[in-house]
């Protein structure tokens, strides 16, 4: 069994198509890029996984279920891009609530508050944070449960130089079977083996990084962006 499958899935927005027959599986413990320009249909992806949208042909399944059934979802932790947690709670009040309902100690909101450099900030309100600080939360927010499986949408964005490096270490060294959808090859290379390539809502490439390089003989970003060009 995968631990991730879309089969020929269709995603629309009224009438613009998102998705438009996209196939592809995961195995369990595996790490893959999601890759593509803005636009491609990456984040709808991570929304269809995650129980956050239907789709309107094909099949979306989480270790062989429907990522709606609540079986699904306890396994599942997922970062949208530019998350936005509980506004008028700080950030303890976040973190504590969301391991009521996941059943979490609260040994583990306290070991993320420190990991993720957040002790300082515990009894600020999401309103007052900045940028960087909101996504070391939707991070801790996501990790909170160590989920089997990691939707990830742009996970290191706002993050200063230091906080990156430790959610790089963190994810690299996680069991979890994960999706990470990101336009930035540097951060792809470190963190994956394999990339499934979207454009216009279509998979136009889906492999090892490693050996498509070896194959091409061209450098990585070069590479993904003509093969993005090619399908336009």
């Amino acid at each position: 069994m995968y631990c991730i499958e879309l089969k020929n899935v269709v995603k629309k927005y009224g009438e613009v198509i998102a998705l438009n027959g996209v196939s592809f599986n995961i195995n369990c413990g595996e790490k893959v890029a999601l890759l593509g320009p803005n636009g491609a249909g990456k984040s709808t992806i991570l929304k269809l996984l995650a129980g956050l949208l239907k789709p309107e042909k094909g099949e979306v399944l989480v270790k062989g279920l429907d990522p709606f059934f609540i079986e699904a979802r306890k396994i599942i932790g997922y970062l949208p891009e530019d998350a936005s947690p509980y506004l008028m709670l700080n950030v303890r009040e976040n973190l504590e609530y969301i391991a009521s309902l996941r059943g979490v100690d609260k040994d583990r909101v306290d070991k993320l508050l420190d990991f993720l450099g957040l002790r300082q900030y515990e009894n600020t309100r999401i309103v007052y944070l900045s940028k960087g600080n909101k996504q070391r939360l939707a991070l801790a927010l996501a990790l909170l449960h160590d989920p089997e499986i990691l939707l990830l949408d742009e996970p290191l964005n706002y993050l200063d130089i230091p906080t990156r490096e430790k959610v790089i270490s963190l994810l690299k060294s996680m069991n979890s079977t994960m999706l990470i959808s990101t336009h930035i090859m540097s951060i792809a290379e470190r963190l994956v083996n394999r990339a499934v390539i979207l454009s216009n809502g279509k998979v136009v490439w889906q492999d090892d990084l490693t050996e498509l390089k070896k194959s091409s003989g061209e450098e990585i970003e070069s590479l993904v962006a003509r093969l993005m060009e090619d399908v336009n």
